[in-house]
């Protein structure tokens, strides 16, 4: 007798200018985060992540994108700090929506898998 158990698919995406790596889920909650504290200081230390590696992603993504993504703010009297721009929060809300697309399509044609 042969067990029967629900198969998972289990995907990533990856959004690429050109050869680089520019968006995907990482990249993405830096982002969110960036917003949310107005830091990348702060963002890092949410995630758990070293504030070089954090600066580094954020240099990558104004790179790579059309636009920056992210505007940065020297530090001084009025300290420093971030800012998503408006490319970047469409990047957040396009990359959402491309996943919840692929999620929604991989759920309907892997029901009908059966291994």
């Amino acid at each position: 007798m042969t067990k029967q158990r629900k198969l998972n698919v289990v995907f990533r995406v990856w959004l690429f200018a050109g050869e680089e790596k520019l968006l995907g889920k990482g990249r993405v909650e830096l982002l969110e985060r960036i917003k949310k504290t107005g830091s990348i200081a702060k963002a890092a230390k949410e995630m758990e992540m070293s504030y070089r590696q954090a600066w580094q992603m954020v240099e990558e993504l104004n790179e790579r994108a059309a636009t920056p993504l992210v505007e940065k703010r020297l530090g001084g009297k009025s300290g420093g700090g971030a800012l998503v721009t408006g490319a970047g929060e469409k990047a957040i809300i396009e990359f959402h929506k491309l996943v919840d697309s692929v999620n929604e399509f991989i759920n309907k044609r892997s029901k009908n898998i059966k291994l």
